[in-house]
């Protein structure tokens, strides 16, 4: 059993409660996610069974899109309605003035990680400090939101629907547009629509089907994993088992271009063998080829997937 599910987390379950129910149903111990949701939150959540584990690393980096509904006035300790009150201020703003400054926050900004968060600091996740009353104040990141639209007001509530870069926290946004408009606000519902090409609309339950419906909703890695693809000859397949690391003459065909250290999937028949590391730009080798140079070496090897895995 190997590949990609686009998993539904529910709201008040933990991404891990969604992968034990996994393991369960699928009756497999190799199974983990692709960024983590929060409890109240629902929506998306990629899921790697079985060897495609080893791969998860390349779906977090994808941009996401959310709906968010906020609350004016109301500041929690978690910046989430779950969270304990701490603050409550009347908002004076107007429905203009509101709309504003939710659209001044496109583009990028500085943003802090909430001290309740997944996030790890000295290898402790920050809820996990905070709920010992040990509160980490990271320093800000980079972050961008890509487009925000849908505002819709109705104080003292607003919501939108946004695309963010990854490590965005969509209840850090909306605390920062509460801070900007002096009263604060906490998230009251946040749903994960979309992780690149996977969309709420077609993900799946697992604690509504069947182990059954789940493998059949495997996604074959192959087919989703957004690197370039290079196929290589199938006599050099046991070389690459052995580790051997792959020169000009494994090289059947480049599918797609990259640059010298973009990661690519190498293929053969269509199945993934490893995933490797270009030591040149792909428009270079045919200056190798014209050299008779095909013995250097083109890639370096980073993870090999032997043929019972893939």
């Amino acid at each position: 059993m190997n590949g990609i599910l686009n998993i539904f987390k529910p709201k008040g379950m933990t991404s891990h409660d969604v992968i034990d129910e996994l393991r369960r149903k699928l009756n497999i111990r190799k199974v983990g996610h692709a960024g983590t949701l929060d409890p109240f939150a629902e929506g998306v959540l990629i899921v790697g069974v079985g060897p495609s584990t080893r791969l998860l690393e390349y779906f977090k980096n994808l941009k996401k899109r959310y709906f968010v509904k906020a609350i004016l006035g109301v500041i929690t300790e978690t910046y989430d309605i779950t969270g304990e009150v701490q603050e409550e201020r009347e908002c004076r703003k107007n429905e203009k003035e509101i709309e504003s400054v939710i659209n001044s926050f496109k583009g990028k900004y500085l943003q802090v990680p909430p001290a309740y968060s997944a996030k790890k600091y000295k290898g402790k996740k920050l809820y996990e400090l905070a709920r010992k009353g040990k509160i980490i104040s990271l320093p800000p990141k980079e972050v961008e939101i890509f487009e925000i639209k849908n505002i819709t007001i109705e104080k003292p509530y607003f919501s939108f629907e946004v695309e963010v870069s990854p490590g965005t926290y969509i209840r850090s946004l909306c605390m920062d547009i509460g801070y900007k408009l002096s009263c604060g606000a906490t998230t009251v519902e946040l749903i994960r629509t979309r992780v690149g090409d996977f969309r709420v609309e077609d993900s799946l339950n697992p604690f509504e089907n069947s182990g059954g419906k789940i493998k059949e909703q495997i996604i074959p890695v192959e087919q989703v994993l957004k690197l370039p693809k290079v196929n290589i000859y199938k006599d050099y397949v046991e070389k690459i088992f052995n580790g051997i690391q792959p020169t000009l003459e494994f090289i059947k065909e480049i599918k797609d271009d990259f640059k010298k250290n973009d990661d690519v999937m190498i293929m053969c028949d269509n199945k993934l063998i490893a995933i490797a590391r270009a030591e040149r730009n792909s428009s270079f080798f045919e200056t190798l080829i014209t050299k008779n140079r095909l013995k250097e070496r083109v890639f370096t090897l980073k993870k090999v997937f032997k043929g019972a895995e893939f």
